[in-house]
């Protein structure tokens, strides 16, 4: 009797280690496909021939949805220069180098103090707003927009909520707002300089779309505009390209810096420099445009008012898509202006926002008459992940790569960027591109359109908040 009681306390304790273990491999399976983090990136499959259901996990209403969908893509072949890349940006994973906190812009609350902008005024506006108490601190005639702007200072001591209410009553036909300021679409905190690690003529940002084979001349023919932070003319990647720039700061500020505008002049324009830099439209001409600046206080500030007057520059000048690398708030000036560009035929795309939110969008994306990129990892690898930061919403059209980019840096040299900001530049290229091509006879419908048949599809099927239509496929058709 005593050996069976033994005997099946030994059994009993056998059973309990099998079943410890199970749970325990269950757990650790469980965490290893996120589907209880929170802070695990989305994957994603880079094919619309896998029709693989996805994984969601939902978090309570105070934070974003976040999704999981870990789908083997196709493995293509690729060439031993690409191979080299791969291999580079794999040994660099996690070595930091980026600021690794969102974007912490407050979209509303984000505005220059004291000043109001206006637009589609009546005769005798400046005036009246005079005996009001208003100070007129800027009139411009934009042309090209058929507008003319003005720029205001509410009177003193008063609130600037009532102060822009009191004048639309005042002015009930004309469109005014505050002076928003805007965000530059990037993460916060210096880039990796990596240009020593490849001694190749490969453009690891052409890489990261799968777009190597295009040649020097593409996009002759082609006008983009950018308004973004000011250029680096000097730069190697840049200093020979058909670059135009203007800056439309406030000239009683400093002129904002170059580390932005820079990167996303070079994703666009690029020379293939032989040190893993290269844009992807090297023969298109580009308008490019600072509208960032300094305050007292040493800010980094861009605001809607050089907002709109860039605007009607680059349209006076025939581009034919600009790009757009900020986010701030809906402002309805200018909204208006952008439905003037869109009256002309430019196309407009924009980023879709680093502030990590579900329940703010992020202007001028949102506007419908604007193509929305977000940001995902690079086209070659076996997954592919949303930028952690990344807005979502029902405004979100497209993705392209934004997390780890490689693009030239102010002052010489390249380093590693992530953000929504260096998606957008791939979708401005085609959209360019289509819209040259068209000669006047296409709009921002039809190419959304084609795009979305162009692109696989990503997380839920169709549209979602997430990726919008999914990764952008299409490559650029070139002219010569």
């Amino acid at each position: 009797m005593y050996r069976l009681f033994i005997l099946l306390g030994g059994i009993i304790i056998v059973a309990g280690g099998i079943l410890v273990y199970k749970v325990y491999k269950d757990d650790k399976s469980k965490h290893a496909t996120g589907s209880d983090n929170p802070s695990v990136s989305t994957s994603v499959a880079n094919s619309k021939s896998m029709p693989v259901p996805p994984k969601v996990t939902v978090r309570p209403k105070s934070g974003a949805a976040v999704f999981k969908t870990t789908v083997p893509r196709p493995v293509a072949r690729l060439d031993l220069k690409t191979q080299a890349y791969n291999a580079i940006l794999e040994n660099q994973q996690g070595q930091g180098g980026f600021g690794q906190d969102r974007s912490d812009f407050d979209r509303d609350s984000e505005y220059e103090p004291n000043e109001l902008i206006v637009v589609n005024a009546p005769s005798g506006f400046e005036d009246n707003a005079r005996a009001l108490g208003y100070t007129i601190l800027e009139r411009t005639r934009l042309e090209a927009l058929s507008m003319t702007a003005y720029r205001l200072r509410t009177p003193s001591g008063s609130d600037m909520a009532q102060s822009a209410n009191r004048l639309r009553r005042f002015f009930p036909g004309a469109f005014i707002a505050f002076n928003h300021r805007f965000d530059l679409s990037a993460e916060r905190g210096a880039a990796v300089d990596a240009s020593a690690k490849l001694n190749a003529v490969v453009s690891r940002t052409r890489a990261a779309i799968g777009w190597q084979d295009i040649s020097q001349n593409c996009g002759t023919g082609v006008r983009i505009g950018m308004i973004d932070s000011s250029i680096d003319l000097r730069h190697p990647a840049l200093a020979d390209r058909k670059i135009e720039f203007r800056s439309f700061h406030n000239k009683k500020r400093k002129q904002g810096n170059a580390k932005h505008g820079t990167a996303v002049a070079s994703i666009l324009v690029g020379k293939l420099t032989g040190s893993g830099l290269g844009g992807v439209l090297p023969g298109a001409e580009l308008k490019a445009v600072n509208m960032f600046e300094y305050t007292q206080t040493g800010k980094l500030v861009g605001n809607a008012f050089a907002m709109i007057v860039g605007l009607n520059w680059l349209v006076a000048k025939h581009v034919h898509a600009i790009n757009l690398s900020v986010a701030g708030a809906d402002n309805i000036v200018m909204g208006k202006a952008l439905e003037k560009v869109e009256k002309t035929g430019v196309v407009v795309i924009a980023a879709a926002g680093n502030w990590g939110r579900d329940d703010r969008p992020a202007y001028p994306a949102a506007y419908s008459n604007v193509l929305a990129v977000t940001a995902v990892t690079a086209a070659d690898g076996s997954t592919q992940e949303i930028y952690k930061w990344a807005n979502t919403g029902k405004y979100i059209d497209f993705a392209a790569p934004g997390v780890r980019l490689y693009t030239a840096e102010a002052g010489g040299g390249g380093g590693y960027q992530s953000g929504t900001s260096f998606s957008a530049p791939f979708l401005t290229a085609l959209a360019a591109i289509e819209v040259a091509a068209a000669a006047g006879k296409t709009n921002i419908d039809v190419i959304r359109t084609k795009f979305a048949r162009a692109s696989a599809d990503l997380g839920k099927k169709g549209k979602d908040n997430v990726f919008g239509w999914g990764f952008i496929e299409k490559k650029p058709v070139c002219h010569s």
